[in-house]
């Protein structure tokens, strides 16, 4: 175990996933594509959920292009993505809606009143900004509530490109896309474990040096491990 002590107050901006990072909504997500597949058949339904898994961040556009073109090539028709999308937009946000937040936010909101705060998911940026409106958490990120159907990479460079995120910047995720996203954007970067779905999380953070903690609330009193 490394000690490497990390001061937040060395950040000026903090960019944070939502699944799994801010709402423990992975569980949620997994289950919605799930469903939305399932009348294609269980095996269908357990590909997409195999695939949406092992490519957590992502958006759902991109996941069900794949579904469409790799997993149900035979039985696609015109607009069939517009009503899967539908149906699992439906699940998802009754699932956003009641899932727990992360309860270390709100203290690492005051242990870090100097920072900006930024959500980048691979969710649907609309929908995501209505459940934190919704759930009162809106207001905590105060740089903007950004997802698909941009890509994570093109919001981290854009949002660099116009100031909104600074030189000085952390990225909390919980994916093996987070951490490729962070890197390219040539910010440092934090794994949370304890809602995160990547399968040997251990032997990856270990692998590549990445520092981890369990969750929001262990990062008020942060000594990083790799």
């Amino acid at each position: 175990m490394t000690n490497c002590k990390l001061d937040l107050s060395n950040y000026s901006t903090l960019v944070f996933d939502c699944d799994g990072v801010v709402l423990n909504s992975n569980k949620v997500k997994t289950q919605a594509f799930y469903q939305a597949a399932l009348p294609y058949g269980k095996q269908a339904a357990e590909a997409l959920a195999k695939y949406h898994v092992e490519n957590g961040g992502i958006s759902r556009y991109k996941k069900f292009s794949y579904f469409l073109e790799h997993i149900i090539p035979q039985q696609t028709t015109e607009g069939l993505i517009d009503t899967l999308l539908s149906v699992y937009a439906n699940h998802v946000q009754e699932g956003l809606l009641n899932c727990e937040i992360s309860p270390g936010i709100y203290d690492l909101r005051k242990e870090t009143e100097h920072a900006k705060w930024l959500i980048v998911s691979g969710g649907d940026e609309n929908e995501l900004r209505s459940i934190f409106e919704i759930r009162n958490i809106s207001s905590m990120f105060d740089g903007g509530i950004f997802g698909s159907p941009d890509t994570k990479e093109h919001i981290l460079s854009r949002e660099q490109s116009n100031g909104n995120i600074s030189s000085s910047s952390l990225f909390l995720g919980d994916s093996k896309y987070d951490h490729h996203a962070a890197i390219g954007a040539n910010m440092d970067f934090i794994f949370l474990n304890k809602w995160s779905e990547v399968n040997n999380w251990q032997q990856w953070c270990e692998d590549k040096k990445i520092r981890h903690r369990s969750d929001l609330s262990s990062l008020t009193s942060l000594s990083c491990n790799y």
